[in-house]
């Protein structure tokens, strides 16, 4: 073949701004010529282009490279020539940098330099079935270990307080009522009033079609005092109050202030989850009372307002459905979701781990967390006031 003139074999495809031919190998030689402009944002072809040819070819023993109708390149070309190298060590076949601009050619000889390390590349690998159970069921009771560590440290933080003996400041556990109560009262009035609403709504559609709308007041007032305003209650402050606590701790955490903490003898469960903790469960049966009077009111605004029942007697009708032991129900399940929220909000916080990532896990573990807790929770005491018969 000395003597017969190369000829050019056009592989680009319409509309692509980056495009390869080949010209028919003269002496065993195989010219890839490269066009257009071989950026990131350009739509490339494939290096298994060069593959293809050379496996249709055969007899090539050199790859030579044909780069003037190139107008922009960036690191595109450096990936794609790279992959060609690859290719081409496998094959035994000779990489030829001269046909490329002067740039490229250095960028390649710095990329190739050193050897890439064995074993340096990551490879998925996927564990067997049994071992990824066994990582698991290890994984939750270390968990679970963690959890009633953190809890008896909690308990034993509380003990000391009674006994006047806890280390915190005692501005902290201010600032966290005002927190936890005072500010929490906007959105604990809106989720009240609503659920309230909605309750009456609901209730109305069914007793409406036996001429007993009245009961309404009945159905409003012992829903909610009962347990919805605790559980309203309970789930607005997971949200907001034992997400606040985790991430403010996370944060701690990945700053290692709480390590600065340890290193100074003080300890982190005393002067950061104690004044927290109380906080919360003093400010949840407040809280509750005042969820059920918001949703109380939403029932009075749907029983006044839509079915014509006077102002008076829509308050007769609820004061007579309730009674002291529906109100120390609430506020008993509000002070167990206090605890539960805190617990939960500070315990994510301490396990959260040295990243920014992290923190955002620690929040969203700490939200589900206290969620699942309130609602089994109150399955739990639901189930033991009907053994009681309360």
């Amino acid at each position: 073949m000395p003597n017969s003139k190369p000829k050019v074999v056009e592989k680009s495809t319409p509309g692509k701004t980056a495009n390869i031919s080949f010209e028919q190998p003269a002496e065993e030689i195989l010219h890839v010529i490269l066009k257009g402009a071989w950026t990131i944002n350009a739509q490339l072809p494939p290096a298994d282009e060069v593959e293809k040819r050379l496996v249709a070819t055969g007899g090539v023993r050199r790859i030579g490279f044909k780069t003037d109708g190139i107008s922009d390149w960036d690191s595109a070309l450096l990936t794609f020539l790279l992959k060609v190298a690859d290719v081409c060590s496998k094959r035994d076949i000779d990489f030829e940098k001269n046909g490329l601009p002067e740039g490229v050619a250095r960028l390649l000889a710095l990329a190739t330099a050193v050897a890439e390390r064995k074993g340096a590349r990551k490879k998925t690998v996927r564990e067997p079935f049994l071992n990824r159970v066994g990582e698991s069921a290890i994984g939750w009771w270390l968990s679970i270990n963690e959890t009633l560590a953190f809890v008896g440290e909690a308990a034993i933080a509380l003990l000391k307080f009674a006994a006047g003996k806890a280390s915190f400041r005692r501005q902290d556990l201010v600032l966290f009522i005002q927190q936890c109560g005072a500010d929490a009262l906007p959105i604990v009035t809106l989720i009240s009033l609503l659920v309230g609403l909605i309750l009456a709504f609901v209730g109305a559609v069914q007793l409406m079609m036996f001429g007993a709308q009245l009961y309404v007041a009945n159905l409003v007032g012992i829903s909610m005092v009962r347990v919805m305003g605790a559980v309203m209650a309970g789930i607005v402050m997971a949200g907001r109050t034992g997400a606040a606590f985790a991430a403010q701790l996370g944060t701690m955490q990945v700053n290692e202030e709480i390590d600065a903490l340890k290193t100074m003898g003080i300890s982190p469960m005393e002067f950061l989850v104690l004044p927290r903790m109380l906080a919360l469960v003093l400010m949840m049966p407040l809280l509750c009372i005042y969820a059920d009077l918001m949703g109380v009111l939403g029932g009075l605004i749907v029983g006044v307002g839509m079915l014509d029942i006077g102002l008076i007697q829509y308050i007769n009708q609820t004061r007579a459905a309730l009674n002291i032991s529906f109100f120390l129900i609430g506020i008993i399940q509000a002070g167990i979701f206090g605890v539960l929220v805190a617990l939960a909000g500070c315990l994510r916080g301490m396990q959260c781990g040295r990243s920014a990532s992290a923190v955002g896990q620690a929040t969203t573990s700490a939200v589900v967390t206290s969620i699942v807790a309130i609602i089994v929770a109150t399955g739990i005491v639901t189930v033991v006031c009907n053994v009681l018969g309360i």
